[in-house]
């Protein structure tokens, strides 16, 4: 199966520039952390410098949902890595003239954050156009299986890069990463439909950004997957980022190398998901969204509820199951179910709702924590998003099992 989807030119293509653009945004967030702190020695400039990557989402989210659905979409995706590559390259250059200063990193890392918000909604909107319904779940997989390997293993580089070339460099690679993206996009082949030629402006742009809200919302099953997305993402993200190091804290002295081996052991469990999934699921329904989300909650309860070193590996584990399985159901609908025209606005708006949720989950339970005990927050997220989800799916399967028993008999025939 994954051999007949890695023959196919178009996606292997699809598939190689999407890992490499990932390993190069990887090193280059890292490396922008690791600059700051030498240049200020500050964890608050190092903090507004993790905070620079986020807002542009928050801010250019949606625009860019809008341009992916507007511009031609193989053009927009290389003119965009391309451009890039000046960007990143001035960093290395103003290095070794000694003239590199912590505002001219803010600025670069806001810009590059901002040519993301218009790269990722229109490159996530390529692969419905160049992959058949039926192999859509295989394809999402080994894009999914690919990132997040890269995810796993750039770590190792990253160390290896440090220690022979220095931080700066990781900037370099990032620029090659940009070139070797472009080159992958553009031997990409397939019709690519964009919003039929009218005069764009300000009011159409605001015309657009509301006419797909008004979609989603009359589409029962899309709306849902963003409310159930953002709940889920709000109760997760500070008990996975945050609240799970301090734990580890409070238990171990080594807690910095334990939550990293812990992180590599839930990316490989995500990974051997990932490959499983497509074959027992071939097509995904909000249903599979709801029996991830379930799954993800009931990992963080049990990690939340005996709160030791080993229970978090294990809990951690089950969260690594029930993760992808909403990942790729979230994405299979949305690439299924939305116009291929408004392919782009519905991947932006599922981008700005997750910087949103995690931005306000951050905030919320950092207060939180000041009066509530850890163990305490991740039990409750977790009872939350388990009782929500599997609500849901209860109630989908009751009203279901009603609207069968009402049809003829012979209907199922």
């Amino acid at each position: 199966m994954y051999r007949t989807i890695w023959m196919n030119k178009n996606i292997r293509y699809y598939l190689l520039a999407g890992g490499v653009s990932r390993l190069g945004d990887i090193l280059s967030g890292m490396a922008f952390l690791f600059l700051a702190y030498d240049i200020t020695g500050s964890n608050l400039y190092t903090t507004i410098m993790a905070m620079a990557e986020t807002l542009p989402y928050l801010l250019f989210g949606l625009i860019g949902g809008v341009m992916a659905d507007w511009l031609p979409k193989k053009k927009l995706l290389i003119y965009l890595d391309l451009a890039r590559i000046p960007l990143v390259l001035s960093i290395v250059g103003l290095y070794y003239f000694d003239a590199l200063t912590y505002g001219y990193l803010l600025v670069i890392s806001f810009l590059l954050q901002s040519i993301g918000c218009f790269f990722n909604p229109a490159h996530r909107a390529v692969l419905p156009s160049i992959t058949k319904n039926e192999e859509r779940t295989s394809a999402n997989s080994l894009y999914d299986t690919l990132t997040r390997g890269v995810t796993v293993l750039s770590p190792l580089l990253t160390v290896w890069l440090l220690n022979s070339f220095g931080t700066v460099h990781l900037f370099t690679i990032d620029a090659l990463t940009y070139g070797i993206s472009a080159l992958f996009i553009a031997r990409l082949q397939w019709k690519d439909a964009t919003a039929p030629s009218e005069k764009k402006s300000l009011k159409t742009l605001y015309k657009a950004i509301m006419e797909f809200a008004s979609w989603a919302k009359a589409h029962s099953t899309i709306r849902n997957l963003f409310i159930f997305t953002f709940i889920t993402v709000f109760f997760n993200t500070w008990v996975w980022e945050v609240g799970l190091l301090l734990a580890l804290a409070e238990l171990s002295e080594k807690s910095e190398e334990l939550y990293s081996i812990q992180q590599g052991v839930f990316g490989g469990v995500v990974i051997l998901t990932n490959i499983a999934i497509p074959y027992f699921i071939k097509k995904m329904t909000l249903r599979h969204y709801l029996i991830g989300a379930s799954i993800w909650g009931a990992g963080i309860i049990y990690y939340g509820a005996l709160y030791d070193l080993k229970h978090f590996f294990i809990g951690g584990a089950i969260v690594g199951i029930g993760l992808p399985i909403a990942g790729l159901a979230r994405g299979y609908l949305l690439q299924t179910l939305v116009p291929e025209r408004k392919l782009g606005r519905a991947f932006s708006t599922n981008a700005v709702l997750l910087y949103f949720s995690n931005t306000i989950s951050l905030g919320v339970y950092g207060l939180l924590v000041t009066f509530i005990s850890i163990q305490k927050l991740m039990l409750g997220s977790g009872l939350i998003i388990l009782l929500i989800s599997g609500g849901a799916l209860l109630f989908r399967t009751v009203n279901m099992a009603k609207f069968r028993r009402s049809l003829p008999v012979n209907f199922f025939k």
